[in-house]
């Protein structure tokens, strides 16, 4: 698989909420980055493939459900790498908190694998949203 096609499995599993579906496009070695609050479980850098299906079942419960919009604007792929532009509008389900970002991840695909994601968001309104309760 080229990376256009790995990335756009990548999302529709993210889509279908497919956790070890997206963590079978992975590498067995990986660099994943997500910023963030380390209050919040899934934040921070993982290295092996068995680390990211812990990030999407500890962050989707954590969304309300039914009152989540994600918006793929655009990607781009060049060689190797892409790059997700997104946005992500979300409810806190335990402050009842919105928050509102725009995203984008950088995708690297090597041998038809990820083996690069790192995910640029607003931290602060993540943080905000999961942290004061209104």
């Amino acid at each position: 698989m080229n990376t256009d096609d790995v990335v756009n499995r990548f999302l529709q599993r993210v889509g279908e909420q497919d956790a070890d579906g997206i963590a079978d496009l992975f590498d067995e070695e990986i660099d994943w980055y997500v910023p963030g609050n380390e209050a919040l479980p899934w934040t921070g850098r993982r290295s092996k493939r068995s680390e990211v299906p812990h990030y999407f079942h500890a962050m989707w419960p954590a969304f309300s459900p039914g009152k989540s919009v994600v918006e793929v604007e655009a990607v781009l792929v060049d060689g190797d790498h892409a790059a997700v532009f997104a946005h992500f509008s979300h409810v806190v389900h335990v402050t009842g908190r919105p928050f509102s970002t725009p995203s984008v991840f950088h995708i690297v695909v090597r041998d038809g694998k990820i083996v690069k994601m790192h995910l640029y968001e607003d931290t602060a309104a993540v943080s905000d949203a999961f942290m004061n309760r209104p």
